[in-house]
């Protein structure tokens, strides 16, 4: 009979029973970086991040990775983190998925952290997937809320069933447990310049000739919406009955300094691009200033811009959902409030200037 021969584990699979997961500990935030500038969802992470260390009573770590982006250290204590992993090298220039996961790897496979946070964005998602497949662990992507339990279990919710519902999933098996959330669904803390805390260099353990990828030439597209970003939302749903409506709200944004918004069902009628989408499928928006125009207040919808300062909502049904969700209701035609509203503003602006 022939000897049966051993598989060998996958790239950093360990046996079961030999590991053993009490060495890992803590929270550590990958933070995403584009030109020395971080993105907004690495300091929205560690003020989620900042909480649930608390509450485990763990160190908060932070991984900054990328080229001359020392300056970002700093940035990284004041915004929570106890602890900042640096990996600062002319070959971590530009994203490259082999390049910057190995960097992750060292630092999880040396440092243990039980819990790995990264933005779900286009360059975060691509990261994890890469991450989690070469620990192993698993991976909730796409996550809108995040907690710890007693069993210091991570707790990532994410929508599901055709964003019906919402599941919390659990890893119990292995660790890092990871998850990916949402930019502007969770908020940053204030800015505490004060804060201090370890810095541990990372060499990274890759050469140039090892990346199979070469980055030529970024061609920079023109600026489109930016609702993330924006202080003042004028958001439209069904009820502005067309692709005309919309134009009336682009003036009432452009007079308040803002940006416009929409719900899937418009978007998906075609009635405005899929990039002003406000929603699970679309942004999550901290705005100062929320007005939703001729919006019923789905919950797919109301998930997207819950967290906005002041929601201001417009619909003609005194009994529309929205208004539960809103700080202030005017109930009426929007074709005749948003005409008001634009005057009011104009004249406002009018007034400062003279």
């Amino acid at each position: 009979m022939a000897e049966e021969k051993k598989r060998k584990p996958a790239m950093g699979l360990q046996p079961e029973g030999e590991v053993d997961w009490s060495q890992y500990r803590g929270i550590l935030v990958v933070v995403e970086q584009r030109d020395g500038i971080a993105k907004k969802v690495s300091w929205q992470l560690l003020g989620e991040a900042r909480r649930m260390a608390d509450k485990l009573q763990a160190p908060l770590m932070a991984l900054v990775i990328g080229h001359q982006v020392r300056d970002l250290v700093p940035e990284a204590f004041a915004y929570g983190a106890d602890q900042v992993f640096l990996s600062d090298a002319p070959v971590l220039k530009d994203y490259r998925t082999r390049s910057y996961s190995r960097v992750c790897l060292q630092v999880i496979r040396e440092y243990k952290p039980e819990i790995v946070l990264i933005g779900a964005t286009y360059t975060g998602r691509d990261l994890a997937g890469a991450i989690a497949t070469h620990v192993p662990t698993g991976l909730t992507a796409d996550c809108t809320q995040l907690d710890v339990d007693e069993d210091r279990l991570l707790n990532a919710t994410r929508p599901a069933f055709s964003e019906k519902m919402v599941a919390t999933i659990l890893c119990k098996q292995f660790k890092p447990q990871m998850a990916t959330a949402r930019p502007g669904v969770f908020a940053a803390l204030a800015r505490d310049d004060t804060r201090s805390g370890q810095v541990i260099e990372i060499v990274p353990q890759i050469e140039e000739s090892e990346i199979g990828a070469q980055v030529l030439e970024f061609i920079r597209e023109r600026q489109g919406v930016n609702l993330e970003d924006a202080e003042v939302i004028v958001a439209g749903g069904r009820g502005v009955g067309g692709p005309e409506g919309f134009r009336l709200l682009q003036e009432l944004a452009d007079a308040l300094g803002g940006v416009v918004g929409a719900t899937r069902p418009v978007v998906e009628s075609g009635w405005i691009g899929h990039e002003h989408q406000i929603g699970q499928t679309g942004s999550t928006v901290r705005s100062k200033l929320y007005i939703a125009a001729g919006i019923s207040g789905a919950v797919q919808h109301m998930v997207g811009m819950q967290y906005s300062e002041y929601i201001v909502a417009i619909n003609k049904d005194p009994e529309a959902p929205i208004f539960a969700g809103a700080h202030y209701g005017i109930v009426g035609d929007l074709f005749e409030v948003i005409p008001a509203l634009i005057a009011a503003a104009k004249a406002r602006k009018t007034a400062h200037v003279s």
